[in-house]
């Protein structure tokens, strides 16, 4: 079977689904898929078997800024490569999103499915939606990667929205589960990967830093101060960098994928602050395969994944994460608790039943559906 993938976001531009396409077109093709990525591409594509469309343009939306391409040129190159490709289904994630997407709404005549990917509706995704609903009816399957955002799409699609399937995202389990921890002759590392903007809550959880050194210097201190390592980058990054370089906190920059799964092997806790507008949190499940305790805000897309396998504390409050940290870092001095192990063996368990392998093999089935049966020529 042949298979589109269709990303409107750059791909040379690290984000959730630009990971998920890639992660899952890998899958793919390791299950005998013939599987290619139709996107946009700011650089070099990454790797075999993506057909690069265009370049992108910043577009806020959701909190964010989402690297979309708008070029009327990108959008014929899109359909053209969609027509003429030879795909038996075609498989649109986050299908109200600008781009190729809406050019193989418009467009496409083998039978497609879509991902919605996105929690929370913003003035410009209604719009879309209004706009695309009747095109959105071409969709033979619609999914969404959790109960979050099927919710938005329901709502943003209204009766086009039909039926929506869960399929949650993917992690190569593997990867982080093997991983070997970074050397580091630091004290126990709090871990925080993601974008630097406001939705992800890292002034916050910088807040809470600064409160858990603060409450050492205060208390009677035992062991090495923790350090805090922030890897990512953003558009507050500078902002933030400006005015938190207090002593422990490192700030790594982007990582490559390598390196994320040692920094989440080597860190006492991994910690996901956002504030809201999160329909799954891949990086939670990405800690709990390294078997490394996860502290993440109470919001429904983290409380929906994470379940108890997470300590969670309401989103933008500092104080809390701080309390919060406190007790964790306490717990990993002594990780080797009955407890505390058999805690990290079912977050790993956990983990596992969302392995990239399971859910290429969902789609597989579905696309087999999508398609249809093969009518033999003769």
């Amino acid at each position: 079977m042949r298979v589109a993938l269709v990303c409107p976001y750059s791909l040379s531009v690290p984000g959730g689904v630009q990971g998920q396409v890639l992660g899952l077109r890998r899958a793919l093709v390791a299950g005998g898929c013939d599987a290619v990525i139709v996107a946009p591409c700011d650089g070099p594509a990454p790797g075999d078997g993506v057909v690069a469309v265009g370049t992108t343009i910043a577009v806020p939306a959701n909190g964010s800024r989402a690297p979309v391409t708008l070029a009327p040129r990108a959008l014929v190159r899109a359909a053209r490569v969609l027509r003429s490709g030879g795909f038996d289904v075609v498989h649109l994630h986050e299908p109200l999103a600008p781009g190729p997407t809406w050019a193989a709404l418009a467009t496409c005549t083998v039978p497609m499915a879509g991902t919605f990917h996105r929690a929370g509706a913003g003035r410009g995704y209604v719009a879309a939606g209004r706009g695309l609903g009747r095109l959105a009816r071409r969709l033979a399957w619609r999914g969404a990667v959790s109960g979050e955002a099927r919710t938005t799409a329901r709502a943003v699609l209204g009766p086009a929205a039909g039926e929506i399937e869960i399929v949650p995202n993917g992690i190569d389990v593997e990867h982080f589960a093997a991983a070997e921890p970074s050397a580091s002759g630091a004290g126990p590392a709090i871990l925080f990967v993601g974008r630097h903007e406001t939705r992800k809550g890292l002034g916050v959880l910088l807040d809470a830093y600064r409160r858990l050194v603060a409450d050492r210097a205060t208390g009677a201190a035992v062991g090495p101060a923790p350090v805090l390592w922030v890897a990512g980058d953003g558009p507050e990054g500078p902002r933030l960098r400006a005015g938190y370089g207090d002593k422990g906190i490192e700030w790594l920059g982007r990582v490559p994928d390598a390196e994320v799964a040692r920094l989440l092997k080597s860190a006492a806790v991994v910690v996901a602050p956002a504030l809201g507008g999160e329909s799954f949190g891949i990086v939670l499940i990405e800690a709990m395969a390294a078997g490394t305790p996860v502290i993440a805000s109470d919001i429904p897309g983290y409380r929906a994944l994470a379940g108890d396998h997470a300590a969670l504390v309401p989103p933008g409050d500092a104080a809390a994460l701080s309390a919060s940290l406190k007790r964790a870092l306490a717990e990993s001095a002594s990780h080797s608790g009955r407890a505390s192990a058999a805690a990290r063996q079912a977050a790993s368990v956990h983990a596992h039943s969302f392995s990239m392998e399971a859910v290429a093999a969902r789609y597989r089935a579905i696309y087999e559906r999508v398609a249809g049966p093969k009518v033999s020529a003769g």
